[in-house]
């Protein structure tokens, strides 16, 4: 495409006459004896008011004198090589921006029973929404840090619009809609980050359910949700399930600093302990509530191959013993052929230990304390088959009950079944960390501190999007991640439309 025409208006004023007279109204209202009774406070309010209006005016009279200069264009053609002859000049738009309403004036190109193409649209990148992407970031960003009516109350106070919570959350969805492909796409090495190579990577997985509306749910708990036949109306009674959550896979990639230490070390006092446990650094995480548990377990394999490419690191995967993440890890480890050493959470392996303490000990007994100290530090020191020989041995000695016993026989057979990853020897030996703080709060952070607002029902979409923004802003990624939307933005809604790329940004 080439211009025909040569930019029309040069010479005849810039354009700007009502942003001045805007500017001068603010200034005549500042100098004027009434200013002199206003407290800053209200001085704040005048100017943040009458200065969001110059905004705007300034933007309104910049896209104006765009449309004076547009030129004329021939050898437009669409993406099927259709060309658009006829030029009709005045065709406007809305748009609704941070400042406030605006209206786009631009060439339309045309021909008989063909869709109009506008190529100023493609040269300002305009959304396909009335909301410009300034008001979808400041949506996206204040509907991953609160609830959709905060959102609303901040896009209000930001830009001045009045959106709805619904309107909210379609644009944080279409903000979050290029994740995937911004990490798959991003390409930066381990010096890059300022990796270490000494330092141990770490991946980790998990889940945790967000209450979903019923078209939400996956079809087994829609089925159950379905069947569910509640005893009272008003509340649930023991043993019964409200059916109404869907998993969301959270998955962790992160860099930690070997630490050697003993048994003990780690039993010990926080007061007693010999050195401060290193810190995890360059933490990246994912969620999703759409995706199961192979494909987070395949993302942060991806993230942990973009730092570590050619497999040379130690490689640690930390779980909280689900047997299903365990596969899945095993299954991505041997496909990518990168060794990872998988090791079960001890904090969950003392929970099994407290659960079959009070198979032989009565609440509160202070004994229960020193008994699962002593298991413990006797699993830390690699004798998992020892200590579950003990404890059934002990409840068989007690001549316990099955119901009674059950505890018990629950924990030794994890420990026996677990074994091939409690081999916490070598993990401490080697400096390696041994529990999933990291990931328990990312699942706290990632969602119950925003899914878990009371009375939310979320829909699939609106899930989705706000975990994908709540990880690329923990991940310290959204600025980056946001030049990423927008050329592709641009290239969904404008490139594609034409036969040749439309016309580049003018010098």
């Amino acid at each position: 495409m080439r211009a025909t025409d040569p930019p029309a208006g040069v010479g005849e004023g810039d354009g700007f006459d009502r942003s001045r007279g805007q500017l001068e109204r603010i200034i005549g209202q500042l100098t004027g004896a009434h200013a002199d009774e206003l407290e800053h406070g209200e001085l704040e309010v005048l100017i943040e008011r009458d200065g969001r209006e110059l905004l705007r005016q300034l933007l309104q009279d910049r896209l104006d004198l765009r449309a004076v200069r547009e030129p004329r264009l021939d050898a437009v053609a669409d993406a099927h090589e259709v060309p658009r002859p006829a030029v009709e000049p005045d065709h406007r738009r809305r748009l609704s921006s941070v400042f406030g309403e605006v209206t786009v004036d631009r060439l339309a190109y045309r021909a008989r029973g063909q869709e109009n193409l506008y190529v100023a649209d493609g040269v300002l990148n305009l959304p396909a929404e009335h909301a410009s992407h300034g008001v979808r970031r400041v949506a996206a960003r204040a509907a991953a840090a609160g609830s959709f009516e905060h959102a609303t109350g901040q896009v209000r106070e930001r830009t001045g619009l009045d959106l709805g919570k619904r309107q909210v959350e379609e644009l944080a969805v279409r903000a979050a809609i290029d994740f995937d492909g911004f990490y798959t796409e991003s390409v930066s090495d381990s010096q890059e980050r300022g990796s270490d190579e000494r330092d141990v990577l770490v991946l980790s997985c998990d889940g945790k359910g967000i209450v979903m509306r019923a078209e939400a749910l996956r079809e087994a708990t829609a089925k159950a949700a379905a069947r569910a036949s509640p005893k009272l109306k008003t509340r649930l009674s023991r043993g019964e399930k409200a059916n109404r959550k869907r998993i969301a896979e959270v998955g962790a990639v992160y860099e930690i600093g070997p630490a050697p230490r003993t048994p003990a070390d780690v039993l010990a006092p926080t007061k007693d302990k010999t050195q401060k446990p290193p810190r995890a650094k360059r933490k990246w995480l994912t969620a999703s509530v759409v995706e199961d548990a192979a494909t987070v377990v395949s993302d942060i394999f991806d993230e942990a191959e973009r730092r570590d490419g050619g497999h040379e690191r130690v490689w640690v995967a930390l779980v909280d013993g689900n047997n299903h993440q365990i596969d899945r890890i095993r299954t991505e480890a041997r496909r990518r052929k990168v060794k990872v050493t998988i090791i079960v959470d001890l904090v969950h392996v003392m929970e099994y230990l407290w659960d079959s303490a009070w198979c032989f000990f009565k609440e509160g007994d202070p004994a229960a304390e020193r008994w699962v100290h002593d298991k413990t530090l006797a699993v830390l020191e690699g004798k998992a088959g020892i200590v579950a020989a003990s404890i059934r041995r002990k409840a068989t000695k007690l001549g316990l009950p099955a119901e009674k016993r059950a505890n018990a026989d629950r924990t030794a057979n994890y420990l026996l079944n677990k074994k091939p990853y409690l081999d916490y020897p070598t993990a401490l030996q080697s400096g390696w960390p041994i529990a999933t703080g990291v990931i328990e709060g990312a699942c706290r952070h990632l969602i119950k501190d925003r899914m878990d607002i009371t009375g939310a029902r979320w829909g699939l979409a609106g899930a989705e999007a706000i975990l994908k923004l709540r990880a690329l802003i923990t991940n310290g990624d959204f600025e980056e991640y946001w030049q990423y939307h927008l050329a592709h933005e641009r290239h969904r809604n404008h490139d594609l439309r034409y036969a040749n790329s439309i016309i580049p940004r003018q010098a």
